[in-house]
């Protein structure tokens, strides 16, 4: 198929696309790439391959073909190796840390205590990495678009993906700037559009 023969030409070889049934839970579509090395899998939701051409299908794939050629995966689960060990390391002394317990009037050392005092004092510090996290994510979409438009030539393709996509997500088009930065792990779908006409325009 012209999905498989595109993803030869990135030298990103597959055996096979997997259509996943996501339609008996929900009517949103979607598309992830799991795996690596000779099990590298590319998944389409249902409502995805019904929903759109098989143009747009080809760039929604580069797009995800893009994060593994961007390395975006393998650096997601390094910083969240990392993230996780500085997360138990500094929970292992919270539960240790005797001042922490006497700062809450707490007499005896107890991990329930530690966890509770933990959660409440590690809340902040998760919401600064939380907000670095989704700039990043945001930054990794854009060079994902930018990936499939230059691969596949087709920039139309992708924009009218992403229009689709947003329609059948209910998504907000026209979100407050603060909220994404402080949510958002996708930049909003119009931004995204804008800069691959803007990549159109360089080009």
């Amino acid at each position: 198929t012209a999905i498989i023969s595109y993803a030869d030409a990135v030298n990103f070889p597959l055996n096979n696309v997997f259509i996943i049934d996501g339609s008996k839970r929900s009517g949103k579509s979607n598309a992830f790439f799991t795996g690596f090395g000779k099990n590298r899998r590319i998944a389409l939701f249902d409502t995805l391959v019904a929903q759109h051409t098989v143009s747009e299908l080809m760039a929604v794939l580069a797009h995800e073909i893009g994060h593994y050629k961007k390395k975006h995966i393998l650096q997601a689960m390094i910083i969240g190796i990392l993230h996780t060990g500085v997360m138990f390391f500094l929970l292992s002394l919270f539960i240790s840390y005797q001042g922490l317990f006497d700062a809450f009037h707490v007499e005896q050392k107890s991990v329930y205590a530690g966890l509770i005092f933990f959660g409440m004092l590690y809340s902040p510090i998760e919401f600064f990495l939380g907000l670095f996290m989704h700039k990043r994510s945001r930054k990794n979409e854009y060079e994902a678009d930018r990936f499939a438009v230059e691969t596949t030539g087709n920039p139309d393709a992708m924009a009218d993906a992403l229009k689709k996509l947003s329609a059948h997500n209910l998504s907000n088009l026209v979100p407050h700037p603060l909220y994404v930065f402080l949510n958002y792990s996708h930049p909003p779908v119009l931004e995204r559009i804008k800069a691959i006409r803007k990549q159109l325009t360089i080009g």
